[in-house]
């Protein structure tokens, strides 16, 4: 049986996601801490509970679900996984904040990028796997991690509850986005969604109330 614990980080509220098992072995997902305290707060739980960091993993390299990354690598020496198709997210960090939060703030020293995430790529921790499903349109880039034993979704900005990622930003595609919802409305209806910012829904509930699905 999977553990969810969910942090809400940053100036907008992103949802990293810390996920294990009875194995104590853990991934997380999404690490967009914006302060070393923030950091902080998400080590002391793995600690305090003796869990293993094994995996960090991205749904996308948008600036609040990756800025963790200059936090969590210096301490736990894991690189992010992620889709490869936002590497040039990943390069323009400062800008990114600059254009979103009116900061300047160098990104100096990035991490070393970790494994491509693409389609049907497998990540496997404890006595659980998660499939890979690569969902466009957010970013060129955006994947969801699926369990299917669980029927358990991460979403990223991809699914929000009766919502959806914007399109509007650099590298959105509207038309892969509608592609992507159609697809994962095929998940068995009681997959429970956690997406990147909000509260969690399910397939089912989306399918009959998301004007998006």
């Amino acid at each position: 049986m999977l553990t969810i614990k969910t942090f809400q980080v940053g100036p907008i509220s992103e949802n990293c996601y810390v996920v294990s098992d009875d194995t104590k072995e853990a991934v997380i997902i999404d690490c967009g801490c914006f302060t070393e305290s923030e950091w902080k707060s998400i080590r002391r739980y793995c600690d305090d509970n003796g869990l293993k960091i094994v995996r960090m993993l991205n749904t996308h390299f948008h600036f609040d679900h990756m800025m963790g990354i200059l936090f969590a690598y210096p301490d736990i020496k894991l690189p992010f996984d992620g889709n490869y198709a936002d590497e040039y997210l990943y390069k323009s960090l400062s800008t990114q904040i600059e254009s979103f939060l009116g900061i300047d703030m160098a990104c100096d020293n990035l991490p070393p990028m970790g494994k491509n995430m693409s389609e049907g790529t497998e990540v496997t921790f404890g006595e659980h796997t998660f499939t890979v499903l690569q969902t466009p349109g957010h970013t060129p880039g955006g994947v969801c991690y699926y369990c299917k034993e669980e029927n358990i979704l991460f979403s990223g900005d991809t699914l929000f509850q009766c919502s959806m990622g914007r399109t509007d930003l650099p590298g959105g595609n509207g038309h892969e986005m509608m592609t992507s919802l159609r697809r994962l409305s095929t998940l068995p209806r009681e997959t429970k969604v956690y997406p990147g910012h909000g509260g969690w829904t399910n397939i089912g509930y989306e399918c009959d109330n998301n004007p998006y699905m």
